[in-house]
């Protein structure tokens, strides 16, 4: 037989390296990203978006007079938020009170100092 020469020795023990740990021995085997960003990549291209909805004139106008006297009120707000990656975005719900309107920049501010751009409101109901 080729190992009987061999079979009987002692172990190795080697006096300048110390032992690994079962863990450190076990991380030799451990799995990995043979495709790094590739789950994220999935992850990106499966996420849904949607588009932006056009709003009527008639829905417009009823805003725009909401909006004449919201300032210290308690408001509850559905905006558009374009996506920084695709085309469309997403609507977001927000309830807050408002500190100002910036008319220079159409948006307006709220105490916990969110934004929200005029242009992309869809529903605006206050308390």
């Amino acid at each position: 037989m080729k190992y009987e020469s061999i079979i009987n020795m002692p172990h190795h023990v080697s006096y300048k390296r110390s032992r690994m740990s079962i863990y450190e021995r076990s991380a030799q085997f451990a799995p990995f990203a043979a495709l790094t960003g590739y789950s994220d990549l999935v992850c990106e291209v499966s996420r849904k978006v949607e588009s932006k909805k056009i709003i009527s004139e008639d829905k417009k106008e009823e805003i725009n007079s909401k909006l004449k006297n919201i300032i210290d009120r308690d408001i509850e707000v559905i905006y558009f938020v374009k996506d920084k990656y695709k085309n469309g975005g997403m609507y977001i719900d927000k309830k807050g009170t408002v500190k100002k309107i910036d008319l220079y920049l159409r948006k307006i501010i709220l105490y916990d100092k969110t934004e929200v751009p005029i242009d992309d409101i869809f529903e605006l109901n206050y308390h």
